[in-house]
């Protein structure tokens, strides 16, 4: 008897022979009861194979174990040796290439290769590039580390530049300077770890000093146009601002008050005089100060008397205090003549004379000269009697008769 395999076998007959039955394809033996090369048994129907299917790029061979899994070669993995193991990527008809990712991944994709996960700070297709905020060191080498750059005072990112072993800052922000951005440009300062704009009124210049202000506290450099302060915010000593707050002016002169009192006493006068002047509290106008004090003026000056010094003024304004004192002076001793000579003519004396029948008496008054002598002031030779017994009193310039 034949006894072919009716799964395996294409026809009950057999070789009378040989006894070798006809095998359909995936099958073999005498019988066509086992798998043949390629070909591996259905588990769950008995002497059925199936073909194994082992690509021929991936698989060491067509024969696959009675699993169906196929032997791969290296870089290739699946049931069928159809696809690329981790690790490797691009599978074409002869292997897997290993994916390349500079160290930093070990998986890609399959198909294209791009690395996948990158590590250490990386990013790139191949994981060839150093995150945003990081520099590539070559020691160790091709590893990415953060760069010193603070993203408030600069864009965070930086690089290592041609002979250089340290890395700087890509672009630092407004009012940050230095390698790593972290010192204050001209024109901050810095205030509290944070760069801020130098506050000096527009007075000063940046062009002409290699900072306006103190780096660390603030403080204005070089205050120009006669201005001072912390922030140059005042006029320096002797300016004074113009009328619209802009300008500081040279100050114009200002007389403090002054108090001045004189005494005049004459000898034998009841009566003494006393005079006081005074200077108040008073600026003088350009006006008055030109009158006082001649100017003249230029177009490099606004007035001669701004240049004179201080010293200068003050000796100026002793001079005209001594003219006025001794001005006042000669005006009280004139007045106090003036009134002596009133009081001497006032008080100039009068004679009474009382005429008796035997005799003639003379009295005298006088406020000043309570006993004055009057012995002389009748002179036997200008004294006549006349025919009719009456006096005749001769004086130089009157007759008096009595």
């Amino acid at each position: 008897l034949c006894n072919c395999s009716a799964v395996g076998s294409a026809s009950g007959e057999c070789n009378s022979t040989t006894g070798q039955c006809p095998c359909r394809e995936g099958y073999t033996g005498l019988r066509c009861e086992t798998c043949a090369q390629g070909f591996f048994p259905d588990p769950d129907v008995q002497h059925r194979c199936h073909p194994c299917g082992c690509s021929p790029a991936g698989s060491l061979s067509a024969q696959c174990d009675s699993s169906g899994k196929c032997q791969c070669k290296v870089g290739v993995t699946d049931l069928k040796c159809d696809r690329c193991s981790d690790g490797y990527y691009r599978f074409n008809e002869t292997t897997c290439e290993p994916c390349r990712c500079n160290n930093h991944s070990k998986t890609c994709n399959s198909s294209t290769g791009i690395c996948l996960h990158c590590q250490g700070n990386t990013e790139g297709n191949h994981c060839e590039l150093c995150k945003e905020g990081f520099y590539r060191s070559t020691h160790p080498a091709h590893s990415c580390h953060r760069c010193p750059c603070s993203t408030v005072a600069s864009t965070g990112t930086c690089r290592i530049h041609h002979g250089e072993s340290a890395p700087r800052c890509d672009k630092c922000k407004t009012g940050y300077t230095g390698p790593n951005c972290n010192r204050c440009d001209n024109g901050y300062y810095n205030s509290d770890s944070i760069c801020v704009t130098c506050k000096c009124n527009g007075n000063v210049d940046p062009a002409q000093l290699p900072s306006v202000c103190q780096p660390d506290s603030g403080e204005c450099i070089g205050c120009l146009y006669h201005t001072a302060g912390f922030h140059c915010e005042r006029c320096e000593d002797g300016y004074i601002r113009d009328p619209n707050g802009t300008n500081c002016t040279k100050k114009e002169a200002t007389l403090g008050p002054e108090t001045g009192e004189f005494t005049t006493s004459a000898p034998n006068a009841t009566k003494a005089t006393s005079f006081s002047t005074a200077v108040t509290n008073s600026t003088l106008s350009p006006t008055t100060i030109q009158m006082l004090f001649p100017m003249s003026s230029s177009d490099n000056s606004t007035s001669a008397f701004a240049d004179v010094s201080w010293t200068q003024f003050n000796i100026i304004i002793l001079t005209v205090i001594i003219i006025v004192v001794v001005l006042l002076m000669g005006f009280v001793g004139a007045v106090y003549m003036y009134r002596e000579y009133q009081n001497r003519k006032l008080n100039a004396p009068f004679w009474t004379i009382e005429l008796k029948e035997d005799n003639i008496s003379f009295s005298s008054y006088h406020d000043s000269i309570p006993n004055a002598d009057v012995s002389g002031l009748l002179e036997d030779d200008g004294n006549e009697v006349a025919p009719n017994g009456q006096l005749t009193l001769t004086t130089p310039m009157h007759n008096y008769k009595a």
